[in-house]
């Protein structure tokens, strides 16, 4: 099943070393109520032997997948939209609500997920200084993590990746970079960018419906 494959990949994964001094890795996968709520949700959602398109963003933040163990859902969308009962802080997370939005226009989680994944090209969150580190922030970081990245993306692929086409959530420098490694790699046939959920949210929330729609244009074109 698609679901085991999913939680086992989480299961087995290793934090990345040689980090740059200052810079904390987010593990949320180790704790058990995450543990819990990743077998729920991918039991739910995941229960079939189908692989999924990707939609890849950076790296998990201290809000969303770096509590909940979900990419881009926060406990309030965990709970309220996934039918997921938790005790987690409900928190709210800027990017879970612009994709839980888009989700519910594309027919809601049983529908989305059924041909959606949530990735990212790190599969593990940072911080410095108690605040979100993206693995693209500091040079030193980026170089360090490449081998690490790139093994994990594969990894994932051939598990239960559709490797005609991914989506970078992020149009600028996650984009830049899926770019340069897939040439390198021939990861996926095609790679196309999505505006950010957070750069929506942050700076063209009048406009949310316009994006909306062109996540569900483009989303629903890429469908099998």
């Amino acid at each position: 099943m698609t679901s085991e494959k999913i939680l086992d990949f989480y299961q087995r994964l290793k934090l990345p070393a040689n980090l740059p001094h200052g810079v904390e890795t987010l593990d949320p996968f180790k704790d058990p109520r995450v543990q819990s709520i990743m077998e729920q949700f991918y039991h739910r959602f995941f229960e079939d032997k189908e692989r999924r398109i990707f939609l890849i963003g950076i790296n998990p933040g201290r809000f969303g997948a770096g509590v909940t163990g979900i990419p881009f859902t926060d406990p309030i969308r965990l709970q309220e939209v996934c039918g997921i009962e938790n005790d987690l802080d409900k928190k709210p997370e800027l990017s879970s609500r612009f994709i839980y939005h888009m989700i519910a226009a594309l027919g809601g989680p049983h529908d989305f997920y059924s041909k959606f994944f949530f990735s990212s090209v790190s599969p593990v969150g940072f911080i410095s200084g108690g605040k979100n580190l993206n693995y693209y922030d500091i040079p030193a970081l980026q170089n360090a993590l490449e081998t690490y990245m790139i093994d994990h993306m594969k990894e994932k692929i051939a598990l239960f990746g559709d490797d005609r086409i991914a989506f970078s959530l992020g149009q600028g420098k996650n984009f830049q970079y899926l770019q340069k490694i897939n040439q390198t790699h021939r990861l996926f046939r095609e790679i196309k960018p999505l505006p950010h959920p957070r750069w929506v949210m942050q700076y063209r929330l009048k406009r949310l419906d316009e994006f909306i729609g062109v996540y569900q244009k483009e989303l629903s074109l890429a469908r099998p």
